[in-house]
């Protein structure tokens, strides 16, 4: 039986700090979202000014970055007409995102979360969600 480590939640309240933080540096409100490695919600937060309509893209951009165990910038690439990805963003419900600002949480070459943002134009989103990652794996000594 293979033992993966699991995201908890003061994981994820490291992560949404500094995802957070991140967001004010770059002077754009965020929806964040932080999943399991199941891609299940496991914390969200709307900043203030962040859009209404970036909540749920925010939650499906942390599900495909957990459940794809990639990236949600590769999707963005490959997920384009003629790419060999087309189509993958119907499945799931639609919940399958191919737009930058997903990223994989990986420890010791396992996935164990995704954060998700979004809000401000992709780099943006992937810097904020990227930030939170970076901020725990840092605390972990990684």
């Amino acid at each position: 039986m293979k033992r993966v480590p699991r995201i908890t939640l003061d994981d994820a309240r490291i992560i949404m700090a500094a995802a957070e933080d991140k967001a004010r540096a770059i002077g754009v409100d965020m929806d964040i979202a932080i999943a399991d490695d199941g891609g299940h919600l496991v914390m969200f937060h709307r900043m203030d000014g962040a859009r209404l309509t970036s909540i749920e893209i925010a939650i499906s951009k942390a599900f495909t970055a957990a459940c794809a165990r990639r990236s949600t910038r590769d999707y963005a690439r490959s997920g384009q007409p003629g790419g060999p990805a087309y189509g993958i963003h119907v499945s799931h419900g639609g919940r399958f995102m191919i737009f930058p600002g997903g990223v994989p949480i990986v420890v010791d070459g396992e996935v164990v979360g995704a954060v998700g943002c979004s809000s401000g134009h992709s780099d943006q989103d992937e810097a904020v969600a990227q930030a939170g990652v970076d901020a725990l794996l840092k605390g972990m000594g990684k």
